[in-house]
């Protein structure tokens, strides 16, 4: 083999792509799982997501109801087990006759769909912005970091109720005003990481072969942070569903009749003293999905942590 064949970027990334792609497969891999099998957060965490997930994606199945039909005669209903209650409404109906129970289950698919691409758009956004940051510093770290200081410096709520008012209310606004106050949080931490991965050996090594920058931070950098963008991601999704709700809470977000959970328990505070159910049940399906993410979260968080697994080992 030739002195150039041995120094070739591409057989060098090949090799190495190759002996770290085994090695994960071998040892870390399984061992993450089942850490993550073995953590009573993750395993609490992810069974009631996967039951409210599946209340959500099946709610046509779980009940015959539509979930803006109205019935007057119906209206304030208890819950089943409450005098006065039904079992045709288990969970009662609102100050409109609406199921409650169906209209929770309606108001999770919103919820937990805005959730999840606001946090994507937020996630690619924040990315690119920590990874250029980090790698390049100087004037490229610089702008973009004063840009986070001053977005930071605005407590997220009144941001995003100044970008609602100024775009209008709608599904594809609120996500995209969710992503806007969202996506600081990745730039942040991903540039931290970036800073101190930038200065490792290989990539050092890759940085002396002639490779560019954009092979050493796709090939180099970027597979070194899939833990960090889990967990910030994870973490994400819990704080966006609060962020939704708050907005539709504040009649910017999810407009009626459409389902949410902010837009039900603004319909309940009126009627806390008569017919407390309507602000409750979906005050708790949203506590419960926040929690449930957030153990997930933090179960990942300790599954894809180098320092755990060095102490481990």
């Amino acid at each position: 083999m030739h002195a150039t064949d041995q120094l070739d970027p591409n057989n060098l990334t090949q090799a190495g792509s190759g002996r770290a792609t085994t090695t994960l497969a071998i040892r870390e891999r399984p061992s993450a799982w089942r850490r993550l099998l073995r953590d009573s957060k993750a395993i609490a965490g992810g069974i009631i997501l996967l039951i409210l997930i599946a209340a959500s994606v099946g709610a046509p199945l779980l009940t015959s109801y539509a979930p803006e039909k109205q019935d007057i005669r119906n209206k304030l209903q208890a819950p089943a087990w409450q005098a006065g209650g039904d079992t045709s409404h288990l969970l009662g109906t609102d100050q409109l006759g609406r199921d409650l129970l169906t209209r929770i289950l309606y108001g999770g698919r919103v919820s937990l769909f805005i959730a999840l691409i606001a946090t994507l758009g937020a996630s690619i956004l924040g990315i690119a912005f920590g990874v250029l940051s980090g790698y390049f510093g100087s004037f490229t770290d610089t702008i973009i970091m004063r840009l986070v200081d001053v977005q930071m410096a605005f407590p997220s709520i009144l941001l995003a109720l100044a970008v609602m008012v100024m775009l209008g209310t709608g599904i594809r606004n609120l996500v995209i005003v969710l992503a806007i106050t969202s996506w600081v949080f990745f730039s942040r931490v991903v540039r931290a990481d970036v800073l101190t991965i930038r200065h490792r050996d290989y990539v050092e090594a890759g940085r002396a072969i002639g490779a560019t920058h954009w092979r050493l931070i796709w090939y180099y950098i970027a597979p070194n942070l899939v833990g960090t963008i889990t967990v910030v991601a994870t973490l994400t999704v819990a704080r966006t569903i609060i962020s939704e709700a708050s907005l539709s809470f504040l009649g910017l977000g999810i407009q009626p009749p459409t389902p949410s959970w902010g837009g039900m328990l603004a319909d309940g505070r009126g009627y806390l003293s008569v017919a407390w159910w309507i602000g409750t049940f979906p005050g708790v399906a949203l506590m419960a999905t926040v929690i449930a993410v957030n153990l997930l979260g933090d179960a990942l968080r300790d599954v894809l942590d180098p320092q755990i697994d060095a102490s481990e080992n």
